[in-house]
Parts: structure tokens; C-alpha cells; sequence
């Protein structure tokens, strides 16, 4: 099931995306591992220009990801953000599913470009990256706070 974030969802998904920056052995600092934002996924997205989904399976969460308007991006823009899944959900295609489904949200939104920022340790997540149009930019957009992020990337929708 593909569904929006609720309130008890939280924890979850703090445990899931804390877990992925381990296992790659990603930045722990300055990133969304160390970000006390990342604790209260759901009341970042209410009430926003922005939207998070969650995948269920038997009433278990599994990932997630959404579209937010970071602050200082340009106007129409939006980030892609924490686009995070279980190993038990990987190499299903669910990936692929979501994140077409987040684009066009956003753009439905009226956001004309998804940011997104990312790191080497990623580079399955780099490549559906690419694979759906996004293209590297040489600096950083926007203040997400993130600044152990190196790879930064742009899709006009």
C-alpha cells in the first residue's frame, strides 16, 4: 500500500533512515541522520506545500518518500526528500513507483523542478536518479541544512 505519512509513522521511519546511513556507510553529521527533524516526519509535511508517502506492507512500513519546498530554493522549486527503503523492499520496483508517483504530485502541486541531495554511498538511488531525467548541478540549492550532502541534482517537470 502506498498511502500519506501519518503521526505514528515517525518513529519508523527515523529507524528505517537512520539504518540505511549505517549500512552504506554514509556521513552521519550534518546530514538527515543527525537532523532532529527527522524524528517528526509527519508534522514537517502537514500543512505544507508538500506530501509524503509511505509504503505499508501488512502493516508494516517500509520506506517512504516525498516533495518539500526547502527554504531558499528558487520559486516553483521543491526538494525530493527522504527517499528511503527497507532492504526487504528493495529490487521490487517500488522504488521506480513512488518516485514517479512524488513527481507527479509535485508538478500537480505546481512545483516546476525537483531538487534533489544525495551522496556517493547512495549510488543505487543516484542512478533511478538519472534514469528519471534529474541532471548535476555544481553547488547546493535552497538551505536544507544538509551540508554533508555532495551531490546535487535538478529535474525540470
Amino acid at each position: 500500500i502506498i498511502r500519506d505519512i501519518k503521526l505514528q509513522d515517525n518513529q519508523r521511519l527515523a529507524e528505517i533512515i537512520r539504518s540505511i546511513f549505517v549500512e552504506l556507510h554514509a556521513p552521519l553529521v550534518d546530514t538527515v541522520y543527525d537532523d532532529p527533524r527527522t524524528l517528526s516526519l509527519y508534522e514537517q509535511f502537514d500543512g505544507h506545500k508538500s506530501r509524503y508517502f509511505v509504503i505499508e506492507d501488512e502493516g508494516e512500513v517500509l520506506g517512504g518518500c516525498g516533495y518539500f519546498p526547502t527554504e531558499g530554493l528558487p520559486d516553483g522549486y521543491a526538494e525530493l526528500v527522504k527517499f528511503y527503503f527497507t532492504p526487504k523492499l528493495r529490487g521490487k520496483g517500488m522504488g521506480s513507483r513512488i518516485f514517479q508517483m512524488v513527481i507527479e504530485e509535485a508538478r500537480k502541486a505546481g512545483y516546476s523542478h525537483l531538487y534533489i541531495e544525495s551522496f556517493p554511498e547512495f549510488s543505487l538511488a543516484v542512478s533511478l536518479y538519472e534514469k528519471h531525467g534529474f541532471v548535476a548541478l555544481p553547488h547546493r540549492l535552497g538551505h536544507s541544512g544538509h551540508l554533508g550532502t555532495s551531490i546535487h541534482m535538478v529535474k525540470e517537470l
